[in-house]
């Protein structure tokens, strides 16, 4: 199985004011994203790709375009959890992409979310 990778970042604000008031997450804040998409086949195709990384570019401007410096709670559909975003960006990424395996998203250094069905 041939697996690539590919990383891509954004800066948000987000508020889970569905958590306790005493909850840090519950405040409005912001992170430094980072998303990585993760494409996998069993052969290459003619040039030697699971998928030429250019074709990815797509992934970019959505994320540029409805994500970057935006107020996640007024562009996702449920609570803006690092885990729902996984979801969402797989599912994206799998309408356009076959290959495409799983999707992680962290919020610090630290942390890591993925979505791999």
């Amino acid at each position: 199985m041939f697996r690539i990778r590919k990383e891509f970042h954004f800066s948000a604000s987000h508020q889970l004011s569905h958590l306790p008031a005493d909850h840090q997450c519950a405040r409005l804040h912001g992170h430094n994203y980072i998303v990585v998409v993760e494409l996998a086949a069993d052969t290459l195709n003619a040039d030697g790709f699971v998928r030429d990384y250019h074709d990815l570019k797509p992934l970019k401007t959505y994320i540029d375009d409805n994500f970057d410096h935006r107020h996640l709670n007024d562009v996702m559909d449920g609570p803006s959890t690092a885990e729902n975003m996984a979801r969402h960006f797989y599912e994206w990424c799998a309408e356009r992409w076959p290959e495409t395996c799983a999707v992680l998203v962290s919020e610090t250094p630290k942390t890591w979310a993925e979505y791999r069905p």
